[in-house]
């Protein structure tokens, strides 16, 4: 395929990646944009500094002739301006790449790389998760809100504009030992707390296959909605014991308002709402991308967070030969 893709938040370490793996997996020019310049080596990626929350957005396309937009200007957190911030971009941010596409006469394909915390997590969820089915519970706020509305205005436009190829990609959380991640963050720490009473389920993409997959979208046509996870899951008890790290049992009540005080206590963060995340878990079914979209991740849940642990520090329960 010839042609140019536009990657929209190239400032965020995984998302440069993506728009480089596009690059060197076809023979289309690439194109990123962000308000900031990243600081991850592009290659051969065209860099334009732009603010996906204005009509800028627009002129990019114009002026580049883009044919494929990946949109990928999605997060839970933001470093700068809080939380505000952070939902004034997923959310205007998404509205206003979404006219410029609705608007361009170039634009064939859209991709949305959007986040598997569209199911929310909460005690009524199915054992797994299929793309037609609904949160039940935990998308009243953050960025699970976020990626609701984000997917809704997603779904206007693929009805408003039929002759472009939509794909939306529901993505698992990432986890790498080489950029920040929302569960990275939270497992780096020298002690985890945990939820009393509970011991979640978790699935977790490798970066590699997370590339591959934007890469093929962005590329050729796959229409539809897609989970994408590696195989297996993880028990978070697992997951600590794997790491060799202790873990502090917390009353289910207020959890997440004292994970956030321990956490920020020792040193790191956590994305909002996570806390319920790490108290219900949260399983995808991942059939359409093997049969449909054609695709089967090279790695599982586990080897994932193996290999990720591999290049952590150690934790206090290494030294006692105390691992899973």
């Amino acid at each position: 395929m010839t042609g140019v893709v536009l990657v929209t938040g190239a400032a965020t370490p995984g998302v440069a990646l993506a728009a480089r793996r596009i690059a060197e997996a076809g023979d289309a020019r690439v194109v990123a944009v962000d308000t900031t310049l990243p600081t991850d080596d592009l290659g051969s990626v065209k860099f334009v500094r732009a603010d996906i929350r204005t009509p800028v957005i627009s002129k990019v396309l114009a002026v580049e002739d883009v044919d494929t937009v990946v949109h990928m200007d999605l997060a839970p957190m933001r470093s700068r301006g809080g939380g505000s911030a952070t939902k004034e971009i997923n959310v205007i941010g998404t509205m206003q790449v979404l006219a410029a596409c609705q608007r361009s006469d170039t634009v064939q394909r859209v991709v949305l790389a959007s986040s598997a915390a569209v199911y929310g997590a909460s005690p009524r969820d199915p054992a797994v998760f299929t793309e037609s089915a609904t949160a039940r519970g935990g998308t009243k706020s953050g960025f699970a809100k976020d990626i609701v509305e984000v997917e809704g205005y997603t779904r206007g436009f693929a009805r408003r504009r039929p002759d472009v190829t939509v794909t939306t990609l529901r993505m698992a959380q990432w986890l790498s030992p080489h950029f920040p991640t929302v569960l990275g963050m939270y497992f780096s720490n020298p002690v985890l707390p945990v939820p009393m009473g509970f011991d979640a389920r978790l699935q977790l993409l490798h970066p590699q296959d997370a590339l591959e997959v934007v890469a093929m979208a962005a590329l050729s046509d796959r229409p539809g909605t897609f989970n994408v996870a590696g195989d297996g899951i993880l028990m978070l008890t697992q997951a600590a014991r794997i790491m060799g790290k202790p873990t502090i049992p917390l009353p289910p009540l207020g959890f997440g308002s004292v994970l956030r005080r321990m956490v920020h206590y020792m040193g790191s963060d956590v994305s909002p709402g996570v806390h319920r995340l790490l108290t219900y878990g949260r399983v995808l079914d991942t059939t359409a991308l093997h049969e449909i979209f054609g695709y089967s991740p090279r790695h599982t849940t586990r080897e994932t967070f193996e290999w990720y642990a591999e290049t952590a520090r150690p934790g206090l329960l290494h030294s006692w030969g105390i691992t899973g």
